[in-house]
This record gives structure tokens, sequence and C-alpha cells, in this order.
């Protein structure tokens, strides 16, 4: 296996969108009006560059056009090393957005909830109004939150549109990205966000935009971790996966984000200027070495999970930025997956729980 050597940075486009995944009739249905000053909110934009004549009031082959073209930018997701990306601000985010990367999603859904007791939010809510899930994934959790809150509109928004369409009617979706300005025109009562490590260039920034977003007196929750894994009884150390993840985090770090948000939620909420802040800090453990029975279960879901997501959380990270071959990528997470299976290594990780409410004046 060749030494890893960092490859160049690729820039990256940051046009502001902000699509509905709906109909492609409800992507773009307003029709611009003659004598009216520019809008505030920056136009959608297709991929290439399509011409609108917008001197003939009976513009609809050219809008449909339009439409036609700025879904396929949407949804034509690009596939490398057999795996299938996002295609909404392309290479962005480096993980897969294919079946077998939602499947995992979902069971990591499960995980997060055996963790927390089974609730979907730590925070407490009193009959909110809107809710905002940020990078939802399958939007498993935007549907359960629609079904405990049915009189709450609940949305939540995502690179890309893999969420199903048979969902409760007070739920709905949005490719978008997070960190580019917010142009929604009502403010929310709860903000959610978990696990966007990995995503994020600029944490205290996104931060601050979701205390800008809440009503007065809204909520905003993070659950984040710390993807460093560890042992307590140093069964870890020298093992291939203390190397993947080691080299996992740095190549993060070397494109631009981190894995190791949680233990800074903290200090990023109370600098933004939230109060009555709450955090915890819980245990993931890796595997069915706990002796208690509720850790037991955690690790289960979060082994499964872990080996389901090795492949795609590595491929792009160590392709493109540390310079391995996918064949070096597979040799070496096999042997990752050997260390997972061992009853020897009792590796875990923590995530942080954090939670803030905007003044009410």
């Amino acid at each position: 296996m060749s030494a890893p050597t960092p490859a160049e940075e690729q820039n990256q486009t940051s046009e502001t969108t902000h699509l509905a995944t709906q109909a492609p009739a409800q992507i773009a249905q307003a029709e611009p009006q003659a004598q009216q000053p520019q809008a505030a909110q920056a136009p959608v934009q297709a991929a290439g560059d399509i011409a609108i004549d917008d001197s003939n009031s009976a513009y609809s082959d050219d809008l449909s056009t339009y439409t036609a073209s700025l879904t396929s930018s949407v949804l034509n997701f690009p596939t490398e090393n057999g795996r299938r990306y996002h295609a909404f601000r392309e290479g962005t985010y480096v993980f897969p957005n294919d079946e077998s990367e939602q499947d995992r999603m979902d069971i990591h859904h499960e995980m997060i909830l055996k963790a927390c007791g089974g609730k979907l939010h730590l925070a407490p809510l009193t009959n909110p109004r809107r809710i905002l899930d940020l990078g939802t994934g399958t939007g498993i959790w935007c549907i359960e939150m629609g079904d405990i809150y049915p009189d709450a509109e609940v949305i939540g928004n995502d690179f890309s549109p893999v969420q199903p369409n048979m969902v409760p009617r007070n739920v709905k979706f949005e490719v978008d990205d997070v960190e580019a300005p917010w142009t929604h025109p009502t403010k929310f009562d709860y903000i959610h966000s978990r696990f966007m490590a990995g995503s994020i260039a600029d944490w205290p920034k996104l931060v601050q935009t979701c205390y800008d977003n809440l009503t007065p007196g809204g909520i905003a929750e993070f659950q984040d971790g710390d993807f460093l894994l560890y042992s307590e009884d140093g069964s870890i150390k020298d093992s291939w996966l203390e190397k993947w993840n080691v080299d996992f985090e740095k190549a993060a770090r070397m494109g631009g984000r981190t894995l190791r948000p949680g233990p800074h939620l903290e200090d990023w909420v109370r600098a933004a200027g939230f109060e009555d802040v709450h955090h915890e800090k819980i245990r993931l453990p890796i595997g069915l070495w706990p002796k208690d029975r509720q850790m037991k279960e955690v690790g289960a879901f979060n082994l499964v999970q872990l080996k389901e997501g090795l492949e795609g959380f590595s491929l792009v990270l160590y392709t493109r930025i540390l310079g391995w071959s996918a064949d070096e990528v597979q040799v070496l997470l096999s042997k990752v997956r050997k260390d997972l299976e061992s009853r020897n290594i009792h590796a875990q990780n923590d995530i942080y729980v954090v939670w803030g409410r905007k003044p009410s004046v």
C-alpha cells in the first residue's frame, strides 16, 4: 500500500439555490412581471445556459425546458468507484446518497433513538409551529416529528432529494445548502441539526444562522459527535481500525471539514447568543462488548451502521485527498472490518447534545 499523498484542492461553486423536492411545476411556477424591482432572493439557476424570452407572456415551452433542466441538475446523480453521490453542488458533500447509504442512515437513526432513550429531541418543546431539520438525509426524523406534532409544519433540507413521497401532510423536503444564505420568509420555532460532522465548513456561522432564523423564544438543538474513536482499555491501540480512523479524520480536516464538532458545540451555541444552554455527552460503544443491556443494543446498531458505512465514508476522502487508489482503500477496509468484528477491541465514540433558547426579547 503506497503512502498517501495530498491531492490538489478543488474549487467549489457557492451559488444560492433553494428547491422544493416536489413536482417540477412546484419548483418554478412564478412568472416574472415587467417593471418590477429585482427580488432579494437570487434566482434559481439551471444547469447550463437556457435562454428564456420573457418578452412574450406565453413562454410555457421555455419554462418547461428551464424546469426540466433544473430538475435534471438536481437528480442527475454522478457515480464514482461504484457509489452514487449528490448532484446539487457536486463535491461539497463527500459521502454517497445511494440506497446502501440510505439504509445505513436509517440504522443510524435507530441507534441515536436508543442512545437518547427513544426521544427524537432532548430539548423541551411546547407546540412548535414551524420545525426545520438540517441535512435531513432520508427524512425519517422529519416524518416521525410530523406524526408527533401534527399541527406543526416540518421542513427537512438536504443536498439530495432522496426522501420518500408518501409523508405526513405537514412534512415537506427541500434541496438546499445550509451554508448558503437562508431565504425562508418565516422564522422557525425549533431547528434541529444531527450528525452534520464532515459536512460543514464554518460551524460558528451555521450556529449563528440558526439563531438568526429562530422566533423569539425558539430553540435550536445540535446532536453531533467526536468521531475520533477511542477505547478505555487501550484495545484499539495500533489496530487497523485506529489507523483508518486517524487517516479518515486527517483527510476530512485537509478537505476543510471537521469530524469533531461535538466538543465545541456548547461554546458555539453560547457565542451565538443562546440562553438556557443545556449540554450532555452520550457514549456510543461499537459492538456487543458492553455489559449494560441498553448500551449493548446501541453498540450493535453502531457496529452495523459503521461496517455498512465504511466504504462510503472512506472512498472520496482517501482517493481525492490522500491520493490512495480505490483498490488500496478496499484492502484497508477489509482489515478494518475484521477489527470491528473482534470482541477483543472495545472501541467507542461520543456524541454531544446541545440545545439553547433564543431570548424572548
